[in-house]
């Protein structure tokens, strides 16, 4: 099972995880969901206690990922193979996304 942390604004917000081929999910920390000033990472993605579960890598986590040449590039770069889109995702989006979410790799 691969598994990333989820950071808003560099406050760990909770953990994304590949169950296996055709199963993902994503469950918000308990902690960042009783600060005062939390916010959802995303509007799919409310704040809620209860774990959110998808069939594919969710479409808010699946939108950080490159595309086109820079893809190409990236994997070929880290020897990823093309279709592994979990694993492009914790390897590229630790730093300079667009917007206030990092991901890091777990390693737990």
């Amino acid at each position: 099972m691969q598994k990333g942390k989820v950071f808003r604004n560099n406050i760990f917000a909770g953990l994304l995880k590949k169950l296996d081929e055709n199963s993902y999910s994503f469950v918000y920390d308990e902690e960042y969901l009783n600060k005062e000033n939390a916010k959802p990472i995303s509007l799919t993605l409310p704040l809620q206690k209860k774990e959110f579960t998808s069939k594919y890598l969710f479409p808010f986590f699946y939108n950080l990922l490159a595309e086109g040449k820079l893809k190409d590039i990236q994997c070929k770069e880290l020897r990823i193979d093309m279709n592994d889109d979990f694993s492009r995702l914790l390897l590229t989006t630790k730093e300079n996304t667009i917007g206030s979410i990092t991901i890091e790799k777990d390693e737990i």
